[in-house]
């Protein structure tokens, strides 16, 4: 039976280096209680229930999330993997408590953003932009986290570090071999393929039966992975599964920024997309998400679906999981389990408590 996989954003503790580029304490919590409305009856900011703000450096929070996440249905957790460089792996802490606490009973992979991270201001290829509201363009360079791929010593020493939870019982696998997600196949997609191949040597050498490699799609159709997904709502909602998509979409946005409109979207017309869009291929393994609204780190350049509720949700959910049930997709990769700073979360909040979760819970025991 297809099982969902809820992404997971391991920030939510504090590290230096937040510290120095947005502030001392820094985490997403800040743009998460800071979010302001942006129209009339949106909500924001979005409160976690009875104002539980997790903190991922202690495992007893993991250890809640992970029960929770059980008793309602997911399957595991697909853990955001910042590795910059040997010398730079941020956000770490909780998968390495995941690991050290193995009473902690869920299932995960990795899932690499290997992208640089810079300042908003910027315009880095492949780089991604965390806290765009608490920018100060005069403080520190764009490049806040540089991606280094290195040469096969580098390589080595990546895998070396992710060998311990290849190995792990709790490690999630797809045709017997760990996972390994990456957000962008097309970034130096010949030192990725050549990585992978090298790494798929390695892990056979280690006593593993290899290594699958699953790949976001992407636009420009390099295809380095052995399996593709599909982001949501990010992919049918606004950045297009082609070039002609995504054109569409630029012309749209650049529209309403000009005569000043908040970027929305509506949650029906997208999943209706999702639902349409799934592909046949074996190779190819769909994404859903709950909700979506990046107010608290985008302000008003954020992207904004309207319309979700508990039981459109719970709708869509049966309709992905009967058809995906139907075509041997093992995995659904769900946007997300605790992205509160895009409004993307299934954790309950004050609005609507366990609503989400239940929906889910309902549509995995009923599609």
């Amino acid at each position: 039976m297809t099982k969902v996989i809820a992404m997971y954003l391991p920030q939510y503790h504090c590290i230096p280096e937040n510290d120095t580029w947005w502030g001392k304490g820094y985490t997403d919590w800040k743009a998460v209680k800071d979010a302001k409305r942006l129209y009339k009856n949106h909500e924001q900011p979005k409160v976690p229930l009875g104002k539980k703000y997790c903190n991922l450096s202690n495992p007893e929070d993991l250890r809640i999330q992970a029960q929770m996440a059980q008793n309602y249905g997911v399957y595991g957790f697909g853990i955001y993997h910042y590795w910059f460089s040997s010398k730079q792996i941020l956000l770490d802490t909780p998968p390495k408590l995941l690991y050290q606490n193995k009473d902690i009973n869920i299932h995960y992979f990795f899932m690499w953003d290997n992208g640089s991270w810079k300042r908003t201001w910027s315009n880095v290829k492949f780089s991604n932009s965390w806290a765009p509201l608490y920018e100060n363009s005069n403080n520190g360079p764009e490049i806040l986290a540089k991606l280094e791929y290195g040469k096969k010593d580098e390589w080595k020493k990546h895998f070396e570090y992710l060998l311990p939870y290849f190995k792990d019982d709790r490690y999630i696998r797809l045709n017997e071999k760990p996972l390994f997600g990456i957000f962008n196949q097309d970034n130096e997609s010949e030192t990725l393929k050549e990585m992978f191949e090298y790494w798929n040597r390695l892990a056979i050498e280690n006593g593993l039966n290899g290594i699958t490699i699953l790949g976001r799609s992407n636009l420009s159709r390099k295809v380095i992975a052995d399996y593709q997904f599909d982001y949501e709502p990010c992919t049918h909602g606004w950045s297009g599964k082609n070039n002609i998509q995504k054109g569409l979409y630029r012309i749209k946005d650049k529209i309403r920024l000009k005569l000043g409109l908040l970027k929305k979207y509506k949650y029906s017309i997208i999943w209706e997309k999702i639902i349409n869009d799934i592909s046949t291929d074996e190779r190819y393994l769909p994404g859903a998400f709950v909700r979506y609204d990046d107010t608290p780190r985008r302000g008003n350049k954020s992207s904004i679906v309207i319309g979700d509720n508990a039981s459109k949700f719970e709708y869509y959910m049966k309709k992905i999981l009967k058809k995906s049930n139907k075509q041997n997709k093992e995995y659904i990769f769900l946007t997300a389990w605790n992205e509160w700073g895009e409004g993307a979360y299934l954790e309950p909040d004050e609005k609507n408590g366990y609503e989400y979760l239940e929906a889910l819970k309902n549509a995995i025991d009923n599609f």
